[in-house]
């Protein structure tokens, strides 16, 4: 707690370098400490230490923070699959949510291209990110519908310098969050 009676929420931050032949590295480790705040409310402290038998920080959860890490971990395995009614009509509201105006004509469908799916079947863009990337576009696009107009439109900055595909990009913001955020350690014997 801080002296306003606010939580504290250490986060690991690792430095990373690259080796000849593009392969990543850690070269430090530190934990970074700081008011709830700019997370977001409701974290509580994790503290870090520093075990001999560990060779990375381990972390002392809370049960309430064990149990939404352990949902969040069986989250991610959870593919997108297009036979799934919840998984379809997540994949609408997100439509709905870009494009409140515009009918969508079916799952598949070239009008998907707009949004920045590689192709006319976005269900084959979920590969590496699963059902979670959809849910987390969803979220996005109705929390921050602004900012998540904004960035489908590249209505700031130059256009030429922010051409990427969005929905992908999205795909691949959860993949890499999931890696940063080591949310597959542990689950595998």
């Amino acid at each position: 707690m801080d002296d306003r009676g606010g939580s504290f929420v250490a986060v690991r931050r690792i430095s990373q370098g690259l080796e000849r032949g593009n392969t990543c590295h850690s070269t430090s480790a530190e934990v970074v400490a700081g008011s709830t705040a700019w997370l977001g409310r409701g974290l509580s402290c994790v503290c870090a230490q520093s075990r001999e038998s560990d060779a990375r920080p381990s972390f002392d959860l809370t049960p309430s923070q064990e149990e939404c890490l352990q949902r969040l971990q069986n989250r991610i395995d959870i593919a997108y699959d297009s036979s799934i009614p919840e998984h379809q009509e997540a994949l609408r509201a997100l439509w709905n949510a870009a494009f409140p105006e515009e009918e969508l004509r079916g799952l598949i469908s070239e009008q998907w291209k707009e949004m920045g799916w590689q192709g006319k079947d976005p269900s084959t863009d979920f590969r590496g990110g699963g059902f979670i990337s959809l849910e987390n576009l969803l979220f996005f696009a109705t929390n921050f519908p602004k900012s998540f107009k904004d960035l489908l439109w590249k209505l700031e900055g130059d256009r030429s310098v922010w051409e990427y595909p969005f929905a992908v990009a999205g795909v691949n913001i959860t993949f890499m969050l999931i890696q940063m955020l080591d949310l597959e350690a542990g689950m595998y014997p």
